[in-house]
């Protein structure tokens, strides 16, 4: 066979897959409750000053720079001050990428010779497999342990590393539990890096969607409005809630939780991009910013320049539109939040009229996980609800939740189909 190993996957259709193909052939309509792509779930953009952002003459000139254009760059760095107060992130740290996963192969290639690890957090993401696979990266799990919420397992991260470790991935807050890392965890994580070595990767596409008001004392959250005099220090570990609108009439508390951009102890890699705050996936915009003490920063960062310079994937019209482009998180985050809070609501009115199931905490992000009873596999259930109930949820196994009794529903889905669909999963034979 001519192909790699690192591409030998099972290539056949799931059996939710099959299912779900069986029944849209025979004219069911199907109510998704996993829908993940924001542009078809009815949101409304401002068409105009987007397409107008695309049409600068500037992209006409071809200017090839390795971590991007710094007009881009720096509107990036302005995201940062304007909703997590960090004023002191310079630009020249920050790498221009076309999605996350893209920011992730250049920081595995990085760090990461063949048949290195990186620890990763479990349940999560099942997109962290593939990027391993093909950077040649062995991925070494570490569990979230639900106990009124989810947390980090520091005795099995102990036990998750080796002489061959390179770094540790966080997912703040995570897909699809939905949960933070607190200000006790980023304390431990940095003794835990510093002590071994290890870098820090921090995927905070979701940061901005964070959903409880019910903040505790472990919290690691930035409030939205700070006194100018308190230090750098005083304001990542400041907890609280700050009053804010979103317009005229209508008074909200705005959550805003701190980002790992802030992180000097240890070297960190902070993943982001417009995919999630501005709800625009097809505009294939994304960064990686790099901090940590001064001499590990500027060493990665010469490095990762030429890891970009090497692919120079950016294109011009979606850079010099990355202002425009990140202004549009104002509107479209709020006409998320109230569909994320509208269906949570809903979720849990319809879950008080029983018993079977429960929703486990979520912190923020665009997903509930919901909490059923094990009388069959996760993937037998989803099957069934499929067939029988016209219903597509996921099965809590694509995202490594550690046994069976779970289910996963993207809370963005337009609120009709998601009350709907959440009836015919709770009246099914659980």
């Amino acid at each position: 066979m001519m192909f790699s190993d690192r591409t030998n996957w099972k290539l056949a259709p799931n059996r939710l897959t099959q299912a779900l193909e069986q029944a849209r052939a025979g004219d069911a309509k199907i109510l998704d409750l996993t829908v993940s792509n924001p542009t078809r779930v009815g949101l409304q953009y401002d068409e105009r000053a987007i397409l107008g952002g695309l049409s600068s003459p500037r992209a006409l000139d071809y200017d090839p720079q390795a971590k991007g254009l710094l007009a881009a760059r720096e509107a990036v760095a302005r995201y940062y001050r304007d909703e997590h107060r960090v004023d002191e992130l310079d630009a020249e740290r920050i790498v221009l990428t076309t999605s996350t996963s893209e920011a992730y192969s250049f920081i595995f290639r990085l760090l990461c010779n063949a048949g290195d690890e990186l620890l990763v957090p479990k349940p999560s993401y099942p997109l962290f497999e593939f990027l391993a696979e093909l950077q040649d990266v062995r991925l070494a799990p570490y569990p979230l342990i639900y106990d009124h919420g989810w947390q980090m397992d520091f005795p099995s991260l102990e036990k998750a590393v080796t002489a061959r470790t390179r770094g540790v991935v966080v997912v703040h807050p995570n897909n699809p539990t939905g949960s933070y890392v607190h200000a006790g965890e980023v304390e431990q994580l940095n003794a835990f890096c510093r002590e071994r070595g290890l870098a820090l990767i921090a995927d905070e596409v979701f940061l901005d969607y964070a959903l409880d008001a019910r903040v505790g004392t472990d919290a690691f959250v930035r409030p939205v409005e700070r006194s100018s005099t308190a230090s750098s220090l005083e304001q990542r570990e400041t907890l609280g809630l700050t009053p804010g609108r979103t317009n005229a009439s209508a008074p909200t508390w705005s959550l805003r939780r701190a980002s790992f951009v802030s992180n000097h102890e240890i070297l960190t890699f902070t993943l982001s991009g417009l995919s999630k705050i501005s709800a625009l996936p097809q505009m294939k915009v994304a960064w990686v910013v790099t901090s940590g003490p001064e001499d590990q920063a500027a060493a990665a960062m010469a490095r990762l320049e030429v890891i970009a310079d090497t692919y120079l994937s950016m294109n011009a019209p979606v850079q010099w539109a990355a202002a425009a482009m990140l202004e549009q998180r104002k509107d479209i985050q709020r006409q998320l939040m109230e569909r994320v809070h509208t269906n949570l609501a809903e979720l849990d009115r319809q879950l008080a009229g029983q018993k079977a199931c429960q929703r486990l905490s979520v912190e923020g992000g665009w997903n509930a996980v919901l909490r059923v009873p094990v009388t069959r596999s996760d993937e037998e259930l989803a099957v069934e609800l499929v067939r029988k109930k016209s219903v597509l949820v996921h099965p809590g196994h694509f995202y490594d939740f550690p046994n069976d009794g779970y289910l996963v529903l993207s809370l963005i889905t337009p609120a009709k189909e998601f009350g709907e669909g959440i009836g015919r999963v709770l009246s099914a034979d659980l």
